[in-house]
């Protein structure tokens, strides 16, 4: 259960109401629960739209970006995260079958060298912050420094994603299934 209202269009004074065409034209609609949590700080929500756009904007491959969000939240365990970027990674090319082979992808096939030392780093700055340089070369073998910084601020950017989610209680939609149907916490 969320721990700050989710604000609605018609719950917003009219000063807020351009932020609401901007996320009704950025993001999906219905509008996510996480960005109607975040409208109670309106002028930190438009930082925070620019922020993600700017990750998306990128060089590193969408693909990539994708494998290391759903790695975080893997690692996290935050259905909201795997949830909300399986759509996501479906759109950058990834299929069903790695989709549902993210939680193992050390084990997999279904996922090259790259791929693979992308989803090392994000797990491991995920879980340790630090990462060792042996985990650093790795991906940094297939990218160039650029797509490296890239690749941090991406993992930085939603591991602070997934902590925000957990924090504030955003409960997952009705409309997405939960990937840890098991899990007591839909939010983190």
């Amino acid at each position: 259960m969320a721990r700050v209202p989710y604000l609605h269009r018609e719950d917003a004074d009219a000063s807020q109401k351009p932020l609401y065409d901007r996320l009704e034209a950025e993001r999906k609609v219905p509008t996510a629960n996480i960005f109607l949590a975040l409208a109670n700080a309106p002028t930190q929500l438009d930082g925070f739209l620019t922020y993600a756009n700017s990750l998306r904007a990128a060089d590193l491959s969408p693909k990539l970006r994708e494998l290391a969000i759903l790695t975080v939240g893997h690692a996290t365990r935050s259905a909201y995260e795997v949830a909300h970027h399986q759509s996501h990674g479906l759109g950058a090319g990834l299929t069903e079958k790695q989709l549902a082979a993210v939680a193992d992808f050390e084990t997999s096939d279904l996922f090259d060298a790259t791929e693979k030392a992308v989803m090392r780093l994000a797990k491991e700055s995920t879980l340790l912050v630090d990462v060792s340089e042996e985990t650093w070369r790795a991906a940094a073998g297939h990218l160039t420094d650029k797509q490296m910084v890239e690749l941090s601020l991406s993992i930085a950017w939603y591991n602070s994603g997934v902590r925000i989610m957990g924090l504030l209680g955003i409960d997952l939609e009705e409309n997405y299934p939960n990937p840890f149907p098991n899990s007591q916490n839909s939010a983190s």
